[in-house]
């Protein structure tokens, strides 16, 4: 395969497990640093950054056999409600929390943001755009719940609760006196550098008080 072949070939934006929001908390977390992944599933990217990146890793998953899962996999992780949890714990006990692709299912967003940058020195929040422009065309010509394919679910069985884009996140965030350390936006393969709240199917956010 030539050189440029081979360019062609491989994605613009690298994926860990599966997932290229995993690959940017991923580069995000810095080693030997302490951190809590809300919504952990099955211990997946804890697992990977304990063992690259010698993370002092915890997780909360409300599913008690992903818990099982992630526990089998070396993980410390118990069950427990996101918009809960985080009270249970002191302040900047952690230095990430994480909260990947998980907010819009929360039931107070806001509340669990601020605790998370109570409890965290920063928070990593990466969630499904839903100014995305396929979710858009979906609305506008079938005038039903949007479809996608990173929003595939029917509206009686979403676990999505919260319907955001990118402008109200960031506009959340500035409300809150929050400050963004970092943003990345994807769609597929793609980083998206303009119009992200038109482009991007998934937005990831450093961000601290």
């Amino acid at each position: 395969m030539t050189a440029v072949a081979e360019a062609v070939r491989k994605p613009f934006v690298r994926e860990i497990l599966g997932r290229g929001d995993f690959a940017i908390i991923s580069d995000l977390v810095e080693p030997n640093s302490k951190v809590l992944d809300l919504g952990c599933g099955e211990g997946e990217l804890l697992a990977w950054l304990a063992e690259n990146k010698a993370v002092d890793a915890r997780g909360v998953e409300i599913s008690a056999s992903k818990v099982r899962r992630a526990i089998a996999r070396g993980v410390s992780a118990y069950q427990g409600d996101i918009d809960e949890v985080l009270e249970d714990y002191s302040n900047h006990a952690f230095d990430y929390v994480i909260l990947s692709q998980t907010l819009q299912e929360t039931r107070w967003p806001l509340k669990v943001m601020r605790e998370m940058l109570r409890v965290g020195r920063h928070a990593i929040v990466a969630f499904p755009n839903f100014g995305h422009w396929q979710v858009r065309l979906s609305l506008l010509f079938t005038g039903r719940a949007p479809k996608t394919g990173h929003l595939p679910y029917e509206w009686y069985d979403s676990p999505n609760i919260h319907v955001l884009t990118v402008d109200d996140f960031e506009q959340a965030l500035r409300q809150e006196g929050f400050t963004i350390e970092r943003s990345y936006f994807l769609a597929g393969h793609h980083r998206i550098h303009v119009l992200p709240n038109l482009r991007a199917a998934i937005a990831v956010y450093l961000i601290r008080k």
